[in-house]
């Protein structure tokens, strides 16, 4: 049984073979992920050693005073949130020994291949279709959008419709696809901050074979269900120190320019500084469960707290700081390689706000579940439940 100092002495060899001072970011995690501290609850040669996942924490803190690289966890945020435990979870052997160490690295970055211009909240109304060919490969063709990082990624997990004379829920199954394959194009999509993070995906004519499904034939969407749930933990139930995200900026100004300072602000300021520790420590005690089973639909009610939280923090700074609230420091289009909310100023963060409620399932969605998976309320009517995605009204 793996414990504390077990995971203490690996991680000194692992120092000791691979100085970081005079190895090189690529070569130590890669070694680190070899030795099994990259996820250490991930199975043996995978990543991992079979630990508990609350360990973790003795094999970051560590590496952290050490002065170890680390992954740029924000830049690979889909592969290490979602795709990983995805595959992890349905995934072949191969798949696996194929995917999670250079997804783990940063080596390969990977997106997410899930909404349509006709799908988005209904998820499961997407039709993108992939046919089978005489038992072989699956022929892909549809189009996706909101697509975070396609215009870097190397592959991506995809859900497409495989059998259209189902019901909607049924007909749905799950995919890895290479993003470097002929017939994937990717396309900006510029928002309202000027970047162009998020892209729309044309698959036209694309050729995956079928040693990159995930999960049975027809049994995407409960595939999906452990992406979906996941990413609400990946995106709502990040780590962060106290006064972390976007409470962190308003705060610095309020301290350090008191000619800004009215009473309104201030009791504003200090409601939403106490909310947004309730949201951290909340997000703490998620991950401790996350040590003993899977992410279930509370992940939901994070992600809805850091929408609206990041939503009203950033109009309370553009409103603290004025007039100089509205300056913009550059509107250039650009694609970045990651999201960086603390990093520029008041203005960037008010605009790129408005996109959390929507990104990662809407905010509405994410009141259904609450309502009906952890509240136990009774389910919304659903008229098309029971209706073959082809008879549907589109």
């Amino acid at each position: 049984m793996t414990d504390a100092a077990d995971l203490q002495r690996r991680t000194a060899e692992l120092l000791a073979a691979h100085p970081p001072a005079d190895t090189s970011p690529a070569d130590f995690l890669a070694a680190r992920f070899d030795a099994g501290l990259a996820w250490v609850h991930y199975p043996p040669g995978l990543g991992g050693l079979g630990a508990p996942r609350a360990l973790q924490a003795v094999v970051d803190t560590e590496l952290a005073a050490a002065g170890a690289p680390d992954n740029d966890p924000r830049r690979i945020g889909i592969g290490l949130g979602m795709a990983a435990p995805t595959i992890l979870r349905y995934g072949t052997e191969e798949q696996k020994q194929r995917c999670l160490k250079p997804l783990w690295t940063g080596e390969e970055v990977w997106c997410q291949l899930f909404s349509e211009p006709g799908a988005g909240s209904d998820l499961a109304a997407l039709g993108t279709r992939a046919v089978r060919e005489d038992g072989g490969d699956w022929v892909v063709d549809g189009q996706k959008v909101w697509t975070s990082s396609a215009h870097i990624a190397h592959w991506a997990i995809l859900i497409a419709r495989t059998d259209p004379d189902v019901p909607k829920h049924q007909g749905i199954t799950y995919f890895i696809c290479d993003m470097t394959d002929p017939g994937v194009e990717v396309r900006p999509l510029r928002q309202i901050t000027g970047e162009a993070e998020f892209n729309e995906v044309f698959l036209t004519g694309v050729r995956i074979p079928d040693s990159r499904r995930l999960g049975e034939i027809g049994d995407g969407w409960r595939v999906a269900q452990t992406t979906l749930n996941n990413e609400r933990v990946a995106i709502g139930g990040m780590r962060m120190p106290r006064e972390g995200g976007m409470i962190g900026p308003v705060t610095r100004t309020w301290r350090d320019r008191p000619e800004l300072r009215t009473p309104e602000l201030h009791q504003r300021l200090l409601g939403l500084w106490v909310e947004a520790e309730v949201a951290r420590l909340t997000g703490e005690r998620l991950r401790q469960q996350l040590t003993v089973g899977q992410p279930g639909p509370e992940g939901a009610g994070m992600k809805l707290a850091f929408a609206r939280l990041n939503q009203e923090i950033s109009g309370l700074e553009v409103e603290l700081l004025g007039e100089e609230g509205l300056l913009y420091d550059d509107w250039t289009m650009r694609r970045p390689e990651l999201v960086d909310f603390t990093g520029r100023e008041a203005g960037y963060r008010y605009l790129r706000a408005k996109g959390n409620s929507i990104e990662g399932g809407t905010s509405e969605v994410l009141l259904n579940i609450i309502a009906e998976r952890v509240l136990g309320l009774p389910a919304e009517p659903r008229t098309d439940k029971d209706v073959a995605w082809k008879d549907l009204s589109r």
